[in-house]
């Protein structure tokens, strides 16, 4: 599976209110890493609404930054999610919950299928996959 088809099959997780946006990052990368999907569902079940719900990180991000620790071997994991932050950050306008879906001011940056959809892919393109 490409990373696009995989973006877009957490994009439709999200969506389709099956799961978080943290669980649809990390559930369509089960088949990559070693933890099953019923795994990385559970793990992924906390960071609803963002990480502190909706006043820090996007849950989108986290599951990203948590498949990069594991499709790494934790090699690296640091400067693997630095990179994915940024390349999220520059699709979605920001980084954190709130601010994307535009709590305190109104304008929403980044609808929820499109910030799980861009983490998927700046997790590729950190990692360089197909």
């Amino acid at each position: 599976m490409t990373i696009a088809e995989r973006a877009e099959m957490a994009a439709g997780y999200k969506a389709s209110g099956v799961c978080n946006c943290c669980q649809a990052v990390t559930r369509v990368f089960a088949d990559t890493v070693s933890l099953s999907e019923e795994d990385l569902m559970k793990i992924a079940a906390g960071f609803a609404g963002g990480m502190g719900t909706m006043e820090a990180t996007c849950g989108a991000l986290v599951g990203a930054s948590m498949i990069g620790g594991l499709l790494t071997n934790g090699q690296g994991s640091v400067k693997v999610s630095r990179g994915i932050l940024q390349r999220f950050g520059k699709k979605c306008g920001a980084t954190i919950c709130k601010d994307l879906k535009g709590r305190d001011t109104g304008v929403v940056l980044c609808e929820c299928p499109q910030c799980v959809k861009n983490a998927v892919l700046a997790l590729g393109e950190e990692l360089s996959l197909a």
